[in-house]
């Protein structure tokens, strides 16, 4: 089974914003694992491959948080 990297830059301004978007992620079915950086303002996240870049993209722009770049596998993507 495939997995992905998703990489998000995320305008987070205080432990409680990290905290939102961690939030999200643990209950988002398909993740593997993630990494919240509040100092890098980065979301990272190893999901299997039925977690598709545009839920997780969508997840964490439901926390109110802006979502300034994405990648897929390494790839630039649409934050739109």
């Amino acid at each position: 089974m495939a997995e992905h990297q998703y990489k998000f830059n995320v305008t987070m301004s205080c432990g409680g914003c990290s905290g939102a978007v961690e939030r999200v992620l643990k209950k988002l079915d398909g993740v593997k694992s993630y990494t919240v950086s509040l100092e890098d303002q980065t979301a990272t996240i190893d999901a299997e491959d039925s977690l598709t870049y545009a839920t997780v993209l969508e997840k964490i722009k439901k926390t109110g948080k802006a979502v300034t770049s994405g990648e897929a596998d390494g790839e630039k993507m649409p934050v739109e």
